[in-house]
């Protein structure tokens, strides 16, 4: 018998006592039960019905000869051979682009200052630098033609006092500047975070090699803040690649998101070339963020101190300081222009051809309540339903991956975050190819049912809630179960009573975040939404800018409807925060 014998098995005696359990480290994981493998069914029949079938369908017309349904080429063929579609192509490449090249230009600055300089403000440069994520970009399309566009106040002024003009918002020019105005925090949240995890040795070791300046931000900072810098780029370029409504409402139609809406809108749901445009925006998205992998993969960015320590912050003199804030406030004044212009927009009785309103009103305010109620009242169902949804899918899903056994668990995983390379326009046309031809009970049918809509705001914003849940469920020992359960209680009733009051603060934390972007989604509603009845706010948003007549009343619905993710994401910060500290409470 091995002299080790004994202590293994007064191990093992110490964890069948309960109390001893709750002190003791996660070993195991618990088995797969009938009901754990019913759960993994029911999220396989969700998942296939929402995105995997639909996303499929997709993919499959696309391939497939009109008439016979033969397997064929001729499709893309047809799409790159034809000049229009050429165009659109390249101009989704090039806006893309350049839309992280504009964005990387404003978040890097503010994200090294906050980062590397000790200076009063930095907290409030963060936190304004973060505010457009909370306005639709296509909200903000037409607010940012009044302050920058041909007759814009801007150009007015430049005119007017210096004799010429710039051409801010003329065809792909106001795509790439409204997107990256919308978009750039995504960089600057993940460099801030990547320069916070930096080993100052490092910095120290070239700055006493004599490294100083640009060049020092240039080879050392930049580069080992390279994983975050990468991360939020990616994302930059798949949100711009695949956005619909802010090319349509600044008239650009030559670009592949509008040209699948059109063609799908125009000629029907029969036509492949729709489809063909879907497949190439699923496939550019993919290859983005495989590429994102690529570009990081090899290369070695850890940190010799634990837990980094981040830059060596450096108290900037009065002339230093003054530079910067002049930087910084140039920066801001230009990131938060179309919440400006939005707010000037709502108020104004008159803004034309001249650089402010000629009046300002709450009429508009006034219309929106008495008018626009039922567009409220829907967000406020679909969005509630939807994030819903998401907190029980996706906290079922981590439960899944990290509580047990379950063969082919992380393939649910895979596909619930696959949900972030699929486009809403894809979705949307996906939806009405796979559900047109299932007609409900009263005779419609079931793509046009205000359901789907629900169904395809849940699976966007899946991936929000499932990270969340999965954040949570980490965070929690699995020996606090283990301990319920040698008491006698059951799987189901150890996760009742002990994972799920745990997580509380994570499940909040995610149903808040899918609440607030689910609210303001406009892609898969744009093709979805077949009565005015049925439709959402982002919808009646859209409505609005779409004629001069109803920006005053589209302005005001839109500050409504930032102000309606501003407190979500403030309640988000609030919930997950208050979340993190109760397991250690409990403890």
């Amino acid at each position: 018998m091995p002299r080790h014998w004994p202590r293994l098995k007064k191990r093992q005696n110490r964890r069948d006592d309960p109390v001893m359990a709750l002190a003791l480290p996660r070993s195991r994981m618990a088995s797969a039960t009938p009901g754990q493998w019913a759960l993994a069914g029911a999220i396989t029949l969700f998942l296939a019905a929402t995105l995997i079938v639909p996303v499929a369908t997709v993919i499959a017309v696309a391939f497939k000869e009109q008439g016979t349904g033969a397997f064929t080429l001729v499709n893309f063929v047809d799409f790159f051979g034809n000049e229009l579609f050429q165009r659109s192509f390249v101009n989704s490449i090039w806006v893309a682009v350049w839309t992280v090249v504009v964005a990387t230009l404003l978040a890097l600055p503010l994200a090294y200052f906050t980062a590397r300089f000790d200076f009063p403000g930095t907290a409030l440069i963060q936190t304004l630098g973060i505010l457009p994520l909370i306005m639709p970009p296509f909200v903000g399309a037409v607010a940012m033609q009044l302050l920058f566009g041909r007759n814009g106040s801007i150009n007015l002024l430049l005119g007017e006092k210096l004799g010429f003009t710039i051409p801010f918002m003329e065809g792909l020019n106001g795509v790439i500047f409204v997107e990256a105005l919308h978009y750039f925090p995504f960089i600057l949240i993940n460099v801030t975070a990547s320069l916070g995890n930096i080993d100052r040795s490092m910095e120290e070791a070239a700055q006493n090699l004599g490294s100083s300046g640009f060049r020092l931000f240039r080879r050392i900072v930049f580069p080992l803040s390279m994983p975050g810098y990468v991360a939020g780029a990616v994302l930059v370029f798949v949100k711009v690649f695949d956005d619909l409504a802010t090319p349509l409402l600044l008239n650009v139609k030559d670009m592949l998101a509008p040209q699948a809406y059109l063609r799908v809108t125009s000629i029907g749901v029969a036509d492949p070339i729709g489809y063909v445009i879907c497949v190439i925006l699923i496939a550019i998205s993919i290859a983005s963020l495989g590429l994102s992998y690529f570009v990081t993969a090899g290369k070695d960015y850890a940190t010799v101190q634990r837990g980094g320590g981040g830059l060596t912050k450096r108290r900037l003199s009065l002339g230093e300081s003054i530079g910067a804030w002049c930087v910084i406030l140039l920066i801001l004044l230009l990131v938060l222009a179309p919440h400006i212009a939005l707010l000037l927009l709502s108020l104004a009785t008159v803004w034309s051809f001249s650089p402010l309103p000629d009046g300002f009103t709450l009429a508009h305010y006034t219309s929106v309540f008495s008018e626009s109620g039922l567009y409220i009242k829907n967000t406020l169902l679909y969005a509630s339903l939807a994030a819903t949804i998401d907190v029980i899918v996706g906290g079922a899903i981590a439960y899944l991956v990290l509580r047990t056994k379950l063969p082919m668990r992380h393939w649910l995983d895979g596909a619930a975050m696959a949900a972030l390379a699929v486009p809403g326009v894809v979705l949307g046309i996906g939806y009405l190819r796979t559900f047109y031809g299932v007609q409900l009970p009263g005779g419609q049918s079931l793509a046009t049912f205000w359901v789907m809509i629900v169904m395809a705001l849940a699976v966007r914003r899946l991936p929000y809630a499932l990270r969340a849940a999965d954040a949570a469920i980490r965070q929690i020992s699995v020996s606090l179960e283990e301990a319920v359960e040698n008491l006698g209680a059951s799987k189901s009733r150890a996760v009742r009573r002990i994972l799920i009051p745990l997580m509380t603060g994570g499940i909040l934390a995610g149903f808040v975040t899918s609440f607030a972007t689910a609210a303001v989604e406009l892609s898969a509603t744009l093709i979805l939404v077949q009565s005015n009845s049925d439709a959402p706010l982002a919808y009646g948003l859209y409505v609005f800018m779409q004629s001069p007549a109803g920006r005053g009343p589209g302005a005001a619905l839109g500050i409504i409807a930032v102000l309606m993710v501003a407190i979500c994401t403030y309640l988000s910060h609030r919930v997950a925060g208050r979340g993190d500290g109760r397991p250690s409470t409990l403890h």
